[in-house]
């Protein structure tokens, strides 16, 4: 009788567990329509105030006397203020002939875009962090973090040194290629002097979630000192990750000095490892970083020449401050000081549009 019971309440707790599921991705999907629908009702009415200002000529004062009346009517409601219709005006301008990146405006919260709208000018860096902030759940803050920390930049503009295209099939290189950057943010350590490897492993296992938001979508944390056994001996991976976009476990070396060609031989021989001692049958071959504090390109390329493994080498920064390759592509602030602003309100105020 006992056992009964106990069996009863186990499939209960089962199917409690299937329920609150249930309810939390109704949950989701009620919050996912309640933002599309706002963002596509600020779309219109931008596209409206637009449309009436150049039918008939109308000036700033036609939007704040809209302001007035809405707040009239729509008591509390501070979604109406002048300075939000004026900001649903620009956002109409801005994506009005781009429709890629008009369908995924409506997929992130109006805070988001604004703050996109206002931070980021080039195209191809607000999908960027249009589609990071969908599919990592970026908050604002992590958002601005993000980009104050020139995510895109780093991502994107400098050549990454890896062996992907070799070792892997063509669509799962490329797809490594992405999920890997050539210089990853790590001040959010709190460290800027030298470290042994073991307090650098330390503090990132600290803030694991501040580093899984660096590395990107779809990571998830396994362990830090990762141990195999084989053949009676014991092998350990300083961090270690899973892949939900590359199927893939994805193996960390850190490094805190200048990049050695040996490392990439012996990446090369934990990546065996994980393969034979360690990955699922239905995971793609496991994937290696090594994070160096300095490289010479030169040693990477010839280091990474007749690995069998995919391995890839990056840097990493302890504060803000980026390295002599990437000032020069990335965007001076300063040059961009009338375009990116610290305030929000400085997005496109009523004195600036006629």
């Amino acid at each position: 009788m006992n056992s009964i019971s106990l069996t009863n309440e186990q499939h209960y707790l089962l199917f409690l567990d299937e329920i609150k599921s249930e309810i939390r991705r109704a949950r989701i999907r009620v919050a996912s329509s309640a933002n599309r629908e706002l963002i596509q009702l600020y779309w219109r009415l931008g596209r409206m105030i637009t449309e009436k200002q150049e039918e008939l000529g109308w000036g700033k004062s036609v939007v704040e006397q809209l302001s007035k009346d809405l707040q009239k009517v729509f008591e509390g409601k501070s979604g109406y203020s002048t300075q939000n219709l004026w900001y649903m005006r620009q956002f109409y301008r801005e994506y009005q002939h781009d429709t890629n990146l008009q369908q995924l405006v409506g997929e992130i919260p109006w805070g988001q875009n604004l703050t996109i709208m206002s931070k980021v000018k080039d195209r191809d860096a607000r999908h960027y962090y249009m589609k990071a902030t969908i599919e990592m759940g970026w908050s604002r803050t992590v958002l601005v973090h993000q980009i104050e920390s020139q995510a895109y930049g780093r991502h994107q503009v400098a050549d990454k040194q890896h062996n992907f295209q070799k070792a892997l099939p063509e669509h799962l290189a490329e797809q490594a290629d992405e999920a890997m950057k050539n210089v990853y943010m790590l001040n959010m350590l709190g460290v800027e002097k030298p470290m042994l490897e073991a307090e650098l492993e330390a503090r990132m296992v600290s803030r694991i979630k501040d580093v899984m938001l660096e590395l990107g979508y779809g990571f998830a944390f396994i362990g830090n000192q990762y141990r195999i056994v084989a053949n009676g001996n014991e092998y350990f991976i300083d961090l270690l990750f899973s892949n939900r976009r590359l199927n893939a476990l994805v193996a960390f070396e850190l490094k805190v000095g200048r990049f050695k060609p040996e490392y990439a031989g012996k990446m090369n021989f934990y990546l065996n490892l994980l393969d034979d001692y360690v990955r699922e049958p239905s995971e793609n071959p496991s994937i290696g970083i090594i994070l160096c504090k300095e490289r010479d390109h030169f040693e990477v390329e010839y280091a990474l020449r007749g690995i069998e493994k995919p391995v890839g080498v990056s840097g990493y920064l302890l504060t803000r401050d980026l390295p002599p390759e990437l000032r020069n592509k990335l965007p001076d602030p300063k040059l961009l000081e009338d375009e990116i602003r610290k305030e929000m309100g400085d997005i496109e105020t009523p004195d600036k549009i006629k």
